[in-house]
């Protein structure tokens, strides 16, 4: 699907396309730790943050102290230790919070 993307955001390619490889190398890929562009692993962490702290339509949101222990556990298996350290930083500073966009 995305083969014919062109231009400057071909380089951003490896990125979408490495977001779900786990840091231990049990993903999709047979990528792990570093091997994995930095952005990838950023983006894996809030791709999992931000479903378990939004409702769905199958599920109630949980709260964000129960997703953030999700990922201290899968810390070092599933996502990158640095960017969940990082993550955690930003969790005890308060600035996890996104204000509710008005449309």
């Amino acid at each position: 699907m995305l083969e014919p993307v062109g231009g400057l955001l071909r380089r951003i390619l490896p990125v979408i396309l490495s977001h779900h490889d786990k840091y231990d190398g049990t993903g999709y890929n047979p990528t792990a730790g570093e091997e994995i562009p930095l952005e990838s692993r950023i983006i894996s962490v809030a791709d999992v943050y931000d479903p378990l702290t939004s409702d769905r339509p199958y599920r109630k949101a949980m709260s964000p102290f129960d997703a953030k222990e999700i990922l201290v556990k899968g810390s070092g298996t599933d996502f990158d230790p640095a960017v969940v350290e990082a993550f955690n930083d930003a969790f005890r500073r308060g600035e996890m919070e996104v204000p509710q966009l008005v449309v």
